[in-house]
Order: structure tokens, then sequence, then C-alpha cells
């Protein structure tokens, strides 16, 4: 009886911490980037990836992290190889060579992230206020490792760091704040 309490309590704590990520499409997205610009973050990611399914857990439902999202982009869940349209700087992309029979697991990589060169999953990819990209970041990122792109986008810091040394300095000198 104790441990089911114990076990209901530590659930409990644990759900509650949890906060969602206001999630869109792409195409929505870029869509409110008209009526209020600013920044996109995109989680590519594939249903079979299990460092996506960390990162979807651990990061991104993080309490610091989905709040500052929240707060300062538009946020896309994008599945990089599903079969939602995105229309980008004129074109649509599309996933042509997808296979149903294949759903859910590894399947042909959609055209927009194959035009963005992204390969590797989870990626972080991050649009400006305009929806042009600024950057991918690939792999799995903690919320302390995701904090420092995060925040150095949403102030267009990025911009300023246009050196390996600039970069490296804003690293040395960033001060994190979001707990693992």
């Amino acid at each position: 009886m104790k441990s089911t309490l114990l076990l209901l309590f530590v659930l409990t704590i644990t759900l509650s911490s949890a906060q969602d990520v206001n999630w869109m499409t792409m195409n929505e997205a870029f869509e409110a980037q008209k009526e209020d610009p600013k920044p996109i973050i995109v989680d590519m990611y594939t249903t079979w990836c299990g460092p996506c399914k960390i990162m979807d857990t651990k990061t991104l439902q993080n309490k610091h992290v989905s709040e500052f999202i929240n707060e300062n982009y538009y946020a896309v869940k994008f599945n990089a190889e599903g079969t939602e349209e995105v229309d980008y700087n004129d074109f649509t992309y599309t996933n042509p060579r997808y296979k149903e029979s294949k759903k859910g697991k590894r399947n042909s990589q959609h055209l927009f992230p194959h035009a963005l060169k992204i390969n590797g999953y989870p990626s972080i990819v991050f649009f400006d206020e305009n929806g042009q990209l600024i950057a991918p970041v690939v792999g799995y990122q903690s919320p302390t490792q995701l904090e420092i792109y995060l925040k150095m986008i949403s102030n267009d810091d990025y911009k300023r760091l246009t050196t390996a040394e600039a970069w490296q300095d804003y690293r040395d000198n960033f001060e994190y704040t979001f707990a693992n």
C-alpha cells in the first residue's frame, strides 16, 4: 500500500512538472509569422528514433524549455519521414516516396529536411522571424545544452557570432539557468 501511494505521488509530481509545447505545423508557423513575426523552432524527428523520443520527454517537456519556447517561438514538431506538405520559398515539399506499409518504421525522407540538408535525428532547426533558415542543431540535446541555442537565437545574438572565437567566447560566458 505504501509503495503504491509513493509511486502515485512520484508520478503526480513528474507529470505536473512536464509542460506541453504549443506545437503547430510548418505552414501554420509560416502563416503566424505574417501576423506576428518571431522565430520558428522545429523538432525534426522520426518515429523509429530512440533519442528523438528521449529528447521529447526529457528536454522538450522540461518546464523551463517548454515555457521559453512557448514565449519566444512558434514551435513545430515535424516528422522527417512523414507526409505533411510544406510550402516554403515558393515550393511545396512532400514525401513522394513515402510508403504507407512502412508507417512507424524507417521510411523515405521527406523533401523538406532533405532540402535543408538534415540527415541526423533528432534535429532542432531554427528559422528567423522572416522564415529564413538559421541553422540546425543535430543530435540529442539536454535542457541545458538546448538552452544556449534557444536564448542565442531569440535574442538575435547569433547575428554577431561570426567567428569560431566569438562563439567560444559566447559559450564560455553564457549563464545557464535551465535545470536538466
